[in-house]
């Protein structure tokens, strides 16, 4: 049976990290200045800057984070390993197993180095890609361990009817193989209901979540779906829901008051949609947040045909959050950071000790700020930077600047 505990924290060489790590001199969103000290995958403490050392007075690596706020790593709630990076492709998608490996490692890496260290990945199975596309992003999976925690989502596409009986048993094979989570496009198949009972009916067999593909522009659908979904453990996510912002208010008011009352939560994708999802069209955020309803955030896909151009950056999709939907920044981060986490069945990470050392740091003092200009950034994975992303920007030699105090990140001008 696949693993689907929590892991020990492991270096790159996947044994278990208890070397100690100080970040000094961070910010964090409150304002204060802290050295953080981190050992054994948590955070051990946290103090004023300059005031902590190595556990017991021992000498610990340091990273020199004056400059940057210190936040919860965000973590990618609906990603697309195995389509990933594919939009230049000449012809029809190419599932040969070293290629989905090559391109959803090199996805992966991506993501990580904007901040993400827990991924999930939807990916297909069943028809002509069987089940190895999914054995490749596996493969990706284990030669991740100790960098980022990727998980997937097995999707197959049709699960009723005649041709229902292979999507069925493929399905099972996915969670044997080490699938995280069942889901796939209940509005494809030609009875809806009847595929988000099969699904339901294997998660609950399984004890595994549920993560499903649904416009939800049809209430009546998306409220039966709901029905069903209420009160199923470890728990039930709906995305992208764009469809719901088409909807007239009374309506997508009573869609968001069954999603609270079922505890479902909705993942938005605010970067564009992925497979035949509206790019245009996002979740009305608000509305579901004011509803009680969690939502997160997920980048959706990655410079495949779906969207040529994605990013798969969470610090943009909260960006797009707060710009484009009013929500403020704080809330718009928490989107991408505890509310993905929670989603995804990860505990949750606070700057204090004793939690998860998944931590992100960028450039910048205030996170309005970071939102607007994520630039440089230092990854953390389980006590260890896995990640660096280094921008310096320099200007020409210009009376404009002179005598001005200007913040600046590179050591001079252009000759």
């Amino acid at each position: 049976m696949p693993d689907r505990q929590q892991q020990p924290p492991h270096s790159s060489s996947g044994q278990t990290d208890t070397a100690a790590l100080l970040l000094c001199g961070a910010r964090l969103t409150d304002g204060r200045a802290v050295d953080v000290r981190l050992g054994g995958g948590r955070i051990e403490a946290v103090g004023t800057a300059g005031s902590l050392t190595g556990a017991s007075g021992t000498l610990a690596a340091k990273v020199d984070l004056d400059g940057y706020l210190l936040l919860p790593a965000p973590a990618e709630a609906h990603a697309h390993s195995d389509t990933a990076l594919s939009a230049d492709g000449d012809g029809p998608l190419a599932y040969d197993d070293q290629e989905i490996q090559r391109r959803a490692t090199e996805a992966a890496l991506l993501q990580l180095g904007h901040g993400a260290t827990a991924l999930r990945s939807h990916v297909r199975v069943g028809d002509v890609q069987g089940l190895d596309a999914l054995a490749a992003v596996l493969q990706v999976r284990r030669s991740l361990r100790g960098l980022a925690e990727l998980t997937t989502v097995a999707m197959p596409r049709v699960l009723t009817g005649a041709a229902g009986a292979d999507g069925l048993a493929m399905l099972r094979d996915a969670l044997k193989m080490g699938a995280s989570a069942v889901g796939g496009c209940p509005d494809a198949d030609p009875d809806p209901t009847g595929y988000v009972e099969a699904v339901l009916e294997i998660a609950s067999e399984h004890g595994c979540p549920v993560d499903l593909h649904t416009d939800a522009a049809d209430p009546a659908r998306l409220a039966r779906l709901t029905a069903m979904a209420g009160g199923l453990r470890p728990g039930v996510t709906l995305g992208p829901c764009g469809g719901l912002g088409g909807l007239p208010t009374e309506v997508a008011s009573r869609a968001a008051d069954q999603l609270a009352a079922a505890g479902v939560t909705v993942v938005c994708l605010p970067q564009g949609g992925c497979g035949s999802a509206d790019l245009r069209a996002t979740a009305p955020v608000r509305l579901l947040r004011s509803a009680g309803v969690r939502v997160a955030a997920g980048s959706g896909a990655l410079r495949d045909v779906s969207n040529p151009v994605g990013r798969g950056d969470p610090l943009e999709a909260a960006y797009l959050l707060a710009s484009r939907h009013g929500l403020r920044p704080e809330d718009a981060y928490e989107a991408v950071s505890c509310a993905a986490r929670t989603a995804l069945g990860l505990p949750e990470v606070r700057v204090e000790a004793g939690f998860p050392a998944e931590l992100l740091a960028v450039r910048g003092d205030r996170l309005d700020g970071v939102l607007s200009l994520a630039y440089s950034r230092i990854v953390v994975h389980r006590g260890r930077v896995v990640a660096r992303t280094s921008a310096v920007r320099e200007y020409c030699k210009s009376a404009a600047a002179s005598g001005l105090d200007l913040p600046r990140q590179g050591r001079g001008g252009l000759s």
